[in-house]
């Protein structure tokens, strides 16, 4: 399962918690005003017609490397995406699908800086994980 976020829309500091380095780290509001200092842009939200634009292309994307996507949503600041392993490696795979994404916004006339560096993966080494993880991209739809 992997998750990234749009950019400035989850600084580190945050009070609903934040990821660094694979842990999940609690807020901290002289971090999360450090961060919102040294932002070159704006925020990103998406609209409704960039989620649908941004979900097609990485279905897109899916379907063009060949990997099977179990279950993806698009938030204004965020992407859940739940998939089977691929031949390709994590950070490839979450690079191809930003840059599809990005480049569908683009085409729309959406400018500037759109999503975070990085990325926070979850890996599932059983069905039942796996499974537990697609159910929690669905329910959060």
């Amino acid at each position: 399962m992997i998750t990234w976020t749009t950019y400035g829309s989850w600084l580190q500091g945050d009070k609903r918690r934040f990821v660094k380095d694979g842990r999940i780290l609690e807020g901290d509001e002289k971090i999360h005003r450090i961060c919102e200092r040294l932002q070159k842009g704006q925020s990103v939200k998406l609209t409704s017609n960039e989620k649908s634009i941004v979900r097609t292309a990485i279905l897109t994307e899916a379907e063009r490397i060949g990997q099977q996507i179990e279950a993806v949503i698009v938030c204004t600041n965020h992407i859940h995406l739940a998939a089977r392993s691929c031949n390709k490696s994590i950070e490839r795979i979450v690079s191809m699908y930003k840059s599809a994404a990005t480049r569908a916004l683009r085409f729309c006339d959406r400018t500037g800086r759109i999503w975070t560096k990085g990325f926070d993966k979850r890996f599932c080494f059983s069905e039942k994980d796996f499974y537990r993880k697609v159910s929690y991209v669905k329910r959060h739809r």
